[in-house]
């Protein structure tokens, strides 16, 4: 553990600042029983800190959770343009580099938020979009360390 961190936290964000590391603790607690309050608290964290990934992964997670589909997609792709900032990639992921990608490295955050656009594209209707991000991914994490093979895997089972 980091000193950024403290042990009665829900979830392990990595380094974070320890005001954005409240808020998103905040968040997920409120998120069992107010969604509405840990939206707040999610998007209060993202306001004080845009470069702070987790933020947006909050975020975009909760709305593919609630079926907020058009939410989740804006803010997955403001956490990816974020994302491909901080490691210098460029916007279209045909184009991102090959190469190993570390835990908590921007770099991951970017092929992890490919993985989820995927799926919100998934459920978007939009199988040729999602089958191509997943393509992608196979190349770029053959290993699958960002979970890509499970929304493979569904989009196999989706006609």
């Amino acid at each position: 553990m980091n000193d950024l961190t403290r042990e009665s936290d829900l979830v392990d964000f990595g380094e974070l600042s320890p005001a954005v590391n409240e808020l998103l603790q905040k968040g997920v607690l409120a998120y069992r029983s107010d969604k509405a309050r840990a939206d707040e608290l999610f998007r209060e964290a993202l306001e004080l800190s845009p470069h702070e990934l987790p933020a947006y992964y909050c975020l975009y997670k909760i709305h593919t959770y609630m079926g907020n589909l058009e939410v989740a997609w804006i803010v997955a792709n403001q956490g990816l343009e974020e994302a491909l900032r901080q490691c210098g990639w460029p916007l279209d992921p045909h184009s991102w580099p090959l190469k190993e990608t570390a835990p908590g490295s921007p770099e991951r955050f970017a092929l992890y938020t490919l993985k989820a656009l995927s799926f919100i594209q998934l459920k978007r209707g939009n199988k040729p979009k999602a089958m191509e991000n997943l393509d992608i991914l196979r190349v770029l994490d053959p290993k699958g360390y960002v979970g890509w093979t499970v929304i493979y895997e569904l989009a196999q089972g989706v006609a």
